[in-house]
């Protein structure tokens, strides 16, 4: 059933992370969400792996925690292991999303994919009952939407295979449960996308002006792109050019924000002075009101 996590546009959680984890299928892909301690998490086992263990028997995980963070944030990313493996062991959530991206990146450790999907998997399973108030909530979020871009990919040589109906439910879940704007916007751009069977230009509007106004500069220049150029959407197309101009004014000029650059620079192109004068004045107040620093002034 089409968006099944849904009533009436709204989801219901009770019952709904249990439907998610059933939706996701496969029993080696379960296996990873029971996967239940640090040791089990991660490559290094053994007499190594037991001594860190008993090193830290007299600190609290939440000590562990502090004190990986400690050494990750002063350069010693080798010294963080080791708490973080206790305090993602014992409780304590932001250590097990900090492992997994450390793994997803190869930030300070060797990149592991696997061995990222198990540990954002940890968080899912053992906190993601804790509410969207909760203060564990963030990094639930933020680790359902890591998992949801695998299952847009797949793993290579693993039983993680590329699933985009997998990859929805988790991102609704996300969009929906968490109010993640992260989520938001990767729901936006499935539903933008005509491959997928779930493509909806509207509710690809929707999920995108949701991130958008809670600040997503992604989402703000997707939205704005969508408003503009779309023949259905004719009439929005000055609101359109307001959100890529509010976009192109926060981007600074790396690789990975040329599309936004870009995308702006089109549409600006195709404007009237007084549209552009219009966009730019509406950024600027948006970021004022919200006391935030203008990167351009195109």
């Amino acid at each position: 059933m089409k968006n099944a996590l849904f009533m009436d546009g709204i989801v219901t959680h009770s019952g709904a992370f249990a439907r998610l984890i059933a939706s996701l299928g496969c029993a080696s892909v379960l296996t990873f969400f029971a996967v239940g301690n640090a040791q089990a998490l991660d490559a290094n086992k053994g007499t190594n792996a037991m001594a860190a263990v008993n090193q830290m028997a007299k600190v609290t995980p939440q000590q562990a925690l502090k004190e990986g963070a400690r050494a990750y944030y002063s350069g010693e990313k080798d010294k963080a292991l080791s708490p973080l493996r206790y305090a993602a062991q014992n409780g304590q959530a932001m250590a097990a999303w900090k492992l997994g991206r450390m793994y997803s990146q190869g930030d300070g450790v060797p990149e592991d994919d696997l061995q990222a999907f198990r540990y954002f998997s940890q968080v899912v399973r053992e906190y993601s009952s804790d509410g969207p108030k909760s203060h564990s909530a963030p990094f639930v979020a933020s680790a359902l939407v890591e998992i949801g871009r695998y299952f847009l990919t797949g793993i290579d040589d693993t039983p993680v295979k590329k699933n985009p109906h997998k990859a929805h439910e988790v991102f609704t879940y996300a969009a929906s449960y968490f109010g993640d704007a992260d989520a938001q916007y990767n729901l936006g751009l499935m539903y933008l996308d005509n491959r997928l069977p779930d493509f909806d230009r509207r509710l690809a509007a929707r999920w995108l002006k949701l991130a958008a106004v809670k600040g997503h500069v992604g989402a703000q220049a997707k939205f704005g792109e969508l408003l503009f150029f779309s023949k259905e959407m004719t009439a929005a197309r000055m609101t359109g050019l307001k959100w890529m101009t509010l976009a192109r004014r926060q981007v600074a000029g790396s690789e990975s924000n040329a599309w936004i650059v870009a995308l702006h620079e089109k549409a600006f192109s195709l404007a009237s002075e007084k549209e552009r004068r219009k966009s730019a004045n509406w950024a600027d107040e948006w970021l004022s009101k919200r006391g935030l620093v203008v990167a351009s002034s195109n």
